[in-house]
């Protein structure tokens, strides 16, 4: 069961501890490290280590994990794109390096879908890059994509989420082939792309250049993320990141991009436990515990519930819970509000264009899930 004393490191600063039912989201602290990783972390604190080492050994033994040519640990996936993005522009020069984020003279235009756009398209931006969009609302053709290549061009930019297809895109497969044609590397953003398995480093086995990974879903620190990639590309990117500022005492855009020792381990840690966990056991206790959440709600009037049976990438299951206002008198935002009025407050939220609120797992602390649903249940009945 959940801990009366849960959160009170926080109430002793005055803030107010909440249960997370949204799930992996950064506002809310983006992922709880598994003890393995606290393990790793406590003793990497033990001592001190050059980090250019570090990322280099800990990167080939993610690699090594993984089955790819080259990794290398990161502030997050949103660090991982702007120091890619920074990759393909100044490469290994160090004028360029250290003239970044201005673009003089380079190289600063990225590809992207116009139906790709995304909220973190933007930390590619962040390295100074410019963002050009090619295709249209309605889809995207290869002759999009080759007739938006010109002398500027730099990349091709990619956003990738595999339980979300989108048949109008143009392909991943497609994107690659044109792009190497013309001599321009493809990053791909899969920041969740994790499971099953096969996904996990899929895209730059398939011929891209980059992609990064939100090291939170595994259990990391939610401050770290992986770069994947092509020996090249992850050598260009160490080259801007913090350990290049300051190991190679050259003046790259990657200074605040800092991971300590602690998080390097931890990472590693988190990877390893990611390869080698039953799976299967991971998913049927997140599917029980979804389903103790729907048998709780069930007999409620105005109120349905549908599993999310997704397993695809990070956050598998779940519930969808729509309410009918006219039924119950209080619509699904209002009842966001009234949960997050309660003690301790309840988190959840209706998504833009959702016509329910996502319940996640991911989040919660076992238990947590039953007293979400007994909070809703008081509520309407």
């Amino acid at each position: 069961m959940v801990s009366e004393n849960l959160g009170s490191i926080y109430k002793e600063l005055g803030a107010t501890p909440i249960i997370n039912a949204i799930g992996s989201v950064t506002m809310l602290g983006g992922s709880t490290p598994i003890p393995e990783v606290r393990e790793a972390m406590a003793l990497a604190g033990d001592s001190y280590i050059p980090l250019m080492e570090l990322e280099e050994k800990a990167g080939a033994a993610i690699a090594d994990m993984v089955g790819i040519p080259a990794a290398y640990i990161t502030s997050g996936a949103g660090s991982a794109l702007t120091l890619a993005a920074a990759a393909v522009m100044a490469g290994e020069n160090d004028n360029l390096i250290e003239q970044l984020p201005d673009t003089t003279g380079m190289k600063n235009e990225i590809l992207i879908q116009k139906r790709q756009r995304y909220w973190y398209d933007r930390c590619l931006e962040a390295s100074g890059a410019k963002l050009v969009e090619f295709g249209s609302e309605e889809g995207t053709s290869a002759d999009d994509l080759q007739n938006a290549i010109n002398e500027k061009t730099a990349a091709v930019h990619f956003y990738m989420v595999e339980q979300e297809h989108d048949p109008n895109a143009l392909s991943l497969e497609k994107t690659i082939q044109i792009a190497h044609d013309n001599d321009l590397p493809v990053l791909v953003d899969a920041a969740g792309q994790i499971y099953p398995l096969d996904l996990f480093g899929k895209y730059v086995k398939m011929g891209a250049d980059f992609q990064c990974i939100a090291a939170k879903y595994m259990g990391a620190s939610q401050s770290t993320g992986l770069a994947f990639g092509s020996e090249e590309m992850i050598r260009k990117i160490s080259k801007q990141s913090f350990v290049g500022y300051e190991g190679r005492r050259i003046r790259g855009i990657g200074r605040p991009h800092k991971v300590d020792r602690q998080e390097m381990v931890g990472v590693v840690a988190a990877v390893k436990n990611w390869m080698t966990i039953n799976h299967e056991e991971r998913l049927a206790d997140i599917e029980n515990r979804s389903q103790k959440f729907i048998n709780t709600l069930s007999d409620i009037p105005g109120i349905s519930t549908t599993m999310i049976n997704n397993i695809i990438g990070h956050q598998p299951f779940g519930v969808e819970l729509r309410i009918d206002e006219t039924i119950t008198g209080m619509s699904a935002q209002k009842l966001v509000e009234t949960l997050k009025e309660g003690d301790p407050p309840i988190w959840t939220r209706v998504r833009d264009g959702d016509d329910y609120i996502a319940i996640h797992m991911f989040g919660l602390k076992v238990g947590e899930e039953e007293i979400v649903a007994e909070r809703i249940k008081e509520l309407f009945i």
